[in-house]
């Protein structure tokens, strides 16, 4: 073969990875449509959620990416003034962001946070549309929905009535945006520690004076935040929750947007530092010790760590289908990638937790849609044991899924070497900066973990969410009778194993105050793990997997060996067979047409 050959079969190489792409991304992702199996009972529902998702999956494969290459390179600018000197603080987009938008909110994400139930709708479009790196629109769905569930759980008739209809509306020309700002300069996470004053103001409502430091989706219509009324106590008890709206009457309303944050990921998100100066604004909730606090966590943040985590395994997704299709058509050493064991065993470790994060999520999804029935005017309260399950897993889920999605993209960029890095060869540097971004929002790692510890303390929630494991552990007895899931009963007793040393870990650390605050986290992220691989057994073993069941099942064993400390004492010929469980036919040298075998292959 002469050079010049050399060369053009290389470059047809990479080539036939772009091409390995699927336009449908539903189709083409048999474990989703697996996990809203497993979790929506109505036959009618879910295969209206998949029919909406594979139509958006074209989009955001054919529309929205184009676009995005188009404005990664095009951050929004801050306009303080007009043409005639008149404040305006504006921000402006490329024209390509608000084309995107419109593709977004034309797919009814935010129509289906109008109404309570319909999580799993929500979960699966913003799951497609993460598959986007730095497409800048997907924070402001989450603050808008959950700006939505705190009117729509919260406020008065007339207050909701005023804004849901704009802030749930699919026309982006015409939709009203929202937003949240909690941080400020002097407190950070320390939410207790703001400063912001809420007045007495004109009718009955309130005017803000103070500033707010870290303000994404700074270019909403709608913001919603937290201040102190004149003699409320200090900490969080003394905080109370208000709406502003960006204009009234025509004019800004009270506040200046200083200027634009240079931040590393979400670059196409316009984040941004607010003054607020006699801003008006209105109550949500009544007063009183904590009252807005809590709505701001139940309803806005504990939905934000929620669709983190979705956000996070759809950047794990992308970061996969990237690693596996370059593995499967690139060539070194004489070898595909795909045949080289240690790139093996690296794409099928994306995949294991892909799939952990993925039936973590959807298990998350599923408390999320019973507590957001349960907020409906006349409807029953929520199962306790439910209610103690959200709780716990709404925090440590969002804490795994986040450290997760930064190391499987970063495998993703080793396993393209260095054209990983190159930000117009594939998405990966941009997911890549989306999940450390995704890391730091609505609370660090560190201060989830002392959330979780604080409520375990208080509420008992590790004797029900362990109980939980436990019994899903103990009844998986049969799996080695099943086809392709030999050994994955000793995978579920080593879980089980390894869960009764987490709670001995767990109990140890809720009783020393100084130890404890320094180990539980470690404890926390393994109890996920734990949780992880008993949601991938139990879903191996449902019928309704078929072939897909020995991947998860393999899965399991694969993030047990890894987090369970053990891989080392793993045989090689085991491993290897994990490995190629694991894949099953996601490395084959073809690629997999959208509507082949492949797209087909599991749960229709």
């Amino acid at each position: 073969m002469t050079e010049p050959d050399r060369f053009a079969e290389a470059r047809e190489a990479l080539a036939a990875w772009r091409r390995r792409y699927p336009d449908d991304l539903v189709g083409a992702d048999p474990h989703l449509r697996l996990v809203n199996a497993l979790h929506v009972a109505d036959d009618g529902r879910r295969a209206r959620i998949d029919e909406d998702g594979a139509a958006f999956g074209r989009v955001v494969t054919g529309e929205i990416g184009p676009l995005v290459e188009h404005y990664r390179t095009r951050p929004p600018e801050l306009v303080p003034y007009d043409g005639q000197g008149n404040p305006v603080d504006e921000v402006r987009f490329d024209h390509a962001y608000h084309e995107a938008g419109a593709h977004v909110w034309g797919s009814g994400l935010l129509a289906h946070a109008g109404r309570p139930g319909a999580s799993f709708e929500t979960a699966t479009l913003f799951y497609l549309a993460s598959h986007e790196g730095e497409m800048g629109h997907l924070c402001a769905v989450v603050c808008t929905t959950g700006l939505v569930r705190v009117l729509r759980r919260h406020a008065s008739p007339a207050l909701a009535g005023r804004y849901l209809p704009a802030l749930t509306a699919d026309d982006y020309g015409r939709a009203l945006r929202g937003a949240q700002f909690l941080t400020e300069v002097q407190g950070g996470s320390d939410v207790g520690a703001n400063a912001s004053v809420a007045e007495p103001g004109p009718d009955g409502g309130a005017t803000i004076r103070g500033e707010k430091w870290f303000c994404s989706v700074a270019d909403a219509g709608l913001f919603l935040l937290l201040a102190r009324p004149p003699d409320a106590p200090a900490g969080t008890p003394g905080l109370s929750c208000y709406v502003v709206p960006r204009t009234v009457d025509g004019g800004l309303n009270g506040f200046r947007l200083r200027r634009l944050k240079d931040k590393l990921g979400t670059t196409s998100m316009a984040s941004g530092e607010i003054d607020f100066a006699g801003a008006r604004a209105e109550r949500v909730g009544d007063p009183g010790a904590g009252v807005g606090f809590k709505i701001m966590v139940s309803a806005m943040l504990n939905t934000s760590r929620w669709m983190n985590a979705v956000g996070d395994v759809g950047i794990m997704r992308r970061a996969y289908l990237e690693a596996a299709g370059y593995a499967a058509t690139r060539r070194a050493f004489g070898a595909r990638l795909a045949d080289l064991p240690l790139v093996r065993l690296q794409v099928a470790s994306m995949k294991a937790e892909w799939l952990g994060a993925l039936h973590s999520t959807w298990a998350l999804t599923a408390l999320d849609e019973a507590v957001d029935l349960a907020s409906a005017p006349g409807a029953p309260e929520a199962d306790p044991a439910t209610v103690a399950r959200h709780r716990f897993l709404v925090n440590a889920n969002k804490l795994a899924c986040s450290l997760a999605a930064t190391d499987v993209v970063r495998q993703g960029i080793e396993v393209l070497g260095g054209n990983g890095t190159i930000e117009d060869f594939s998405v990966l540097p941009r997911l890549l900066r989306d999940a450390i971004v995704y890391e730091q929002w609505e609370g660090t790692h560190n201060v989830l973990a002392a959330q979780v510890r604080r409520d375990a303390g208080r509420l008992g929630l590790l004797d029900v969410v362990g109980g939980h494991l436990a019994a899903v552990l103990d009844g998986l007895d049969g799996l080695d009778g099943l086809d392709g899931l030999d050994g994955s009963a000793e995978t579920a007793a080593r879980a089980r194993r390894r869960l009764d040393e987490l709670r001995a870990e767990a109990d140890r650390a809720l009783g020393d105050p100084v130890a404890g605050a320094l180990l539980f986290r470690s404890t926390l992220e393994g109890l996920v793990r734990v949780h992880q691989v008993a949601l991938l057994l139990d879903a191996a073993a449902d019928p309704r997997a078929g072939s897909l069941g020995a991947e998860l099942a393999a899965a399991a064993r694969l993030l047990i060996d890894h987090h369970g400390r053990s891989r080392s004492a793993t045989p090689a010929e085991t491993l290897l067979a994990t490995v190629d469980a694991v894949l099953g036919a996601d490395l084959e040298a073809a690629p997999h047409p959208a509507g082949s075998g492949w797209a087909a292959d599991g749960p229709g």
